[in-house]
């Protein structure tokens, strides 16, 4: 009877022990994978379809058997843009739901706040929604972004336009976050450097929706230009008022404002016209005709019914489309060490991105090139590649 309670005894320290030895979220036919998301607030235009187009991808890979037998299940919350309810939303994700990884997480300030809970479990954080230096700056094992940052594009785009627009003095117009902030020090960046004069900086509110007395502060500054750092329909209205204002001003926006319905936004009327935007990825529209995009399009329009993905479904294509590489990558054995070294691995093309994606050990960033692009009749067109 001795005999029979020992051998009980060593086999539950056993289970104990490959339970305790599990990795967080992997299971034998399931991988958790979290998504904090702007499903309601002023960048829902990007979350919405983002979660859209990366459910699509796992749908896909769940059909087809699953990665090394594990179904992918993208468990979402809705923070509203809301940096409260970003943490609530890590915390449940995170230590509830214990989720493996993170992906597409929107927002600089909610991706910062939600790091406090990724940071201690070495929750892998994949593309996150937002193209702030701080995605991988500081370095850590768990940072991965998906494209260049903020502060590249924003300064590549304003000195593109001084090169070939003759801008010379410039204004912000930025929510006061990290977001904003990354905006403002590209611009004031090349300030410093004498190469632009600086006129107002107008700080927003996330609800705000009336920019008259901020474009007439615009106008007393004598500013050729505006750097924009606001929600997707804050900036078209905004740049709306102006052209009813008959303000003979410029406006450049952030990856935050490169999106498919700012370019037709009151297209008809060509309100739009002319407005600049620097991001890490190319606009779909204009590759509707190469036969992966076209064939990703014709599949995204029978799955949803919509014509033509917006941008917030190419970037949650492209993120899904990573952790499904590397979660391949990293093989049955699936950890966060394993996956992590998987990320260093890859190497590839993203068609629809339209951009080359690269990890290593000491290159945390995905995709490094800069594309400036300009709204003309209604879409974007891609003026300057920086790689």
């Amino acid at each position: 009877m001795k005999q029979f309670k020992a051998l009980a005894a060593v086999a539950a320290m056993t289970v104990a022990g490959s339970a305790m030895a599990q990795t967080q979220g992997v299971t034998d036919d399931e991988i958790k994978i979290g998504g904090a998301h702007d499903l309601s607030g002023i960048f829902a235009p990007f979350s919405v379809p983002a979660v859209t187009a990366a459910n699509l991808v796992f749908d896909e890979v769940n059909a087809n058997g699953g990665i090394h037998g594990r179904k992918i299940n993208y468990i979402v919350e809705d923070h509203g843009y809301q940096v409260p309810r970003a943490a609530q939303a890590a915390n449940k994700l995170i230590n509830r739901d214990q989720v493996f990884a993170m992906l597409l997480n929107l927002g600089t300030p909610h991706n910062l706040a939600m790091f406090q809970l990724m940071e201690p479990k070495g929750i892998p954080n994949i593309s996150p929604i937002t193209a702030a230096r701080q995605m991988v700056e500081p370095p850590a094992p768990w940072k991965f972004a998906g494209t260049s940052s903020y502060y590249e594009a924003i300064k590549a785009t304003a000195e593109y336009m001084v090169a070939e627009e003759g801008a010379e003095k410039f204004c912000l117009m930025i929510l006061p976050t990290d977001f904003g902030k990354e905006i403002e020090a590209a611009v004031l960046e090349l300030a410093e450097a004498g190469e632009i004069e600086m006129g107002a900086e107008i700080s927003h509110k996330p609800d705000e929706s009336d920019f008259t007395g901020a474009l007439g502060k615009v106008a007393e500054s004598g500013c050729d230009t505006v750097g924009m750092a606001l929600g997707v329909s804050q900036q078209i209205n905004a740049i709306t008022t102006a052209r009813k204002l008959d303000m003979d001003v410029k406006f450049m926006l952030s990856g935050a404002g490169f999106h498919t319905v700012v370019a037709k936004g009151l297209a008809a009327q060509g309100v739009m016209e002319g407005v600049y935007a620097g991001a890490g990825w190319q606009d779909l529209e204009a590759r509707a005709g190469e036969p992966e995009v076209a064939e990703w399009i014709a599949s995204y329009k029978e799955a949803t019914g919509e014509d033509l993905p917006s941008t917030g479904a190419l970037l949650g294509h492209g993120g899904a489309t990573t952790l499904v590489r590397a979660l391949e990558a990293a093989g049955p054995d699936l950890t966060h060490e394993s996956f992590i070294a998987a990320m260093e691995t890859l190497d590839y093309d993203d068609v629809i991105s339209g951009n080359h994606v690269d990890y290593s050990a000491d290159d945390h960033v995905g995709a490094d090139e800069v594309f400036v692009s300009r709204i003309e009749n209604g879409s974007w067109t891609l003026v300057q590649t920086l790689e």
